[in-house]
């Protein structure tokens, strides 16, 4: 966003004056961010407002890493949603890059997301962001998730309990994955974002290359397949992506990265099952997206404590956008 308050300008020689109390603000497409605690459902419910998915999912811890930006365009007008990683305290450098990529979101949107699941419990993870938001001046939309997994009695009391710790703009309960009264959620959303242009063609879905949407899809594969700690220490380079000269094909090399020699052999698993299962997986998400046939390749790398590594963590695309 570009603001300019009360700008004054007068001429240098006769003091005529050019402008007086000039006020301007420019923003790039009106803003709303998810967070919320990680495996509360924020990348399954901003796919389902897109209405196509792009941000992965899984149940595991640090699905979402980096801050994903996607496009809605209806007839209501237009929104920007920022998917970001967990709020939760960092462990290694690459938690802190996380943290900060979700922190940092918070102070240039128009309105805050803020997914819960239906409890009366807040744990230390709520209360950090409650933490978090205490410091923001934006109108803060409670979304109650998971909402068919329990009661209506029990979604009543989550609401009532999360209404004693903070002033919330709106509270909507919701089942993303279901795709439950997520057309309410659109509307009290509409209701805090302001009136203006239109940034984005309808054709727009968001601004993640094709080599970082491909990139996290063989993590996501990953995740869903990998048991443990193994997850939680990999990353997806792609190597190499090139259509042929025919147009019919993809060919797509990538590396999935580890951090320990043991973590290698469960991926690619016995006679390389494991890592034939990732692929095959992650192509046929591939196919759908590229809308052709894909040719993939997968290699495994040792890289031992890449998630303490600033250089490695760049490397594999994990730095602020101002770096």
């Amino acid at each position: 966003m570009l603001q300019i308050k009360n700008l004054n300008l007068t001429h240098k020689k006769d003091l005529r004056v050019i402008l007086s109390e000039f006020n301007l603000v420019l923003n790039k497409g009106d803003k709303a961010v998810i967070i919320g605690e990680e495996g509360n459902g924020k990348s399954t419910l901003m796919n389902h407002l897109i209405g196509q998915k792009i941000a992965i999912t899984s149940s595991k811890a640090q699905t979402t890493r980096n801050r994903i930006q996607t496009v809605y365009t209806g007839k209501e007008g237009q929104v920007v949603f920022l998917d970001t990683p967990g709020i939760n305290k960092a462990k290694n450098k690459l938690g802190e890059y996380m943290l900060n990529v979700a922190e940092n979101t918070l102070k240039e949107v128009d309105v805050i997301l803020w997914l819960v699941e239906p409890t009366t419990f807040i744990g230390a993870g709520e209360r950090y962001i409650l933490e978090k938001l205490e410091r923001v001046h934006t109108p803060v939309i409670l979304v109650v998730n998971k909402t068919d997994l329990v009661k209506e009695e029990e979604i009543l009391k989550a609401i009532d309990t999360y209404k004693e710790v903070y002033d919330f703009a709106e509270i909507v309960p919701v089942s993303a994955l279901r795709n439950r009264n997520t057309d309410e959620l659109m509307s009290a959303i509409f209701q805090y974002l302001e009136e203006g242009p239109q940034y984005y063609d309808e054709d727009t879905i968001t601004d993640q290359p094709e080599r970082a949407i491909v990139a996290e899809m063989i993590r996501e594969k990953a995740l869903r397949s990998l048991d443990k700690e193994v997850p939680h220490g990999i990353a997806v380079v792609i190597d190499r992506m090139k259509d042929r000269q025919d147009g019919r094909i993809v060919d797509i090399d990538a590396t999935i990265i580890c951090e320990r020699d043991s973590h290698k052999g469960i991926i690619i698993g016995k006679q390389g099952a494991m890592l034939k299962k990732i692929g095959t997986q992650a192509r046929m998400d591939m196919e759908k997206l590229l809308d052709t046939k894909v040719n993939l390749k997968l290699w495994v790398k040792v890289k031992k404590d890449w998630r303490d590594s600033e250089f490695l963590l760049k490397n594999y695309g994990y730095q602020q956008d101002n770096e």
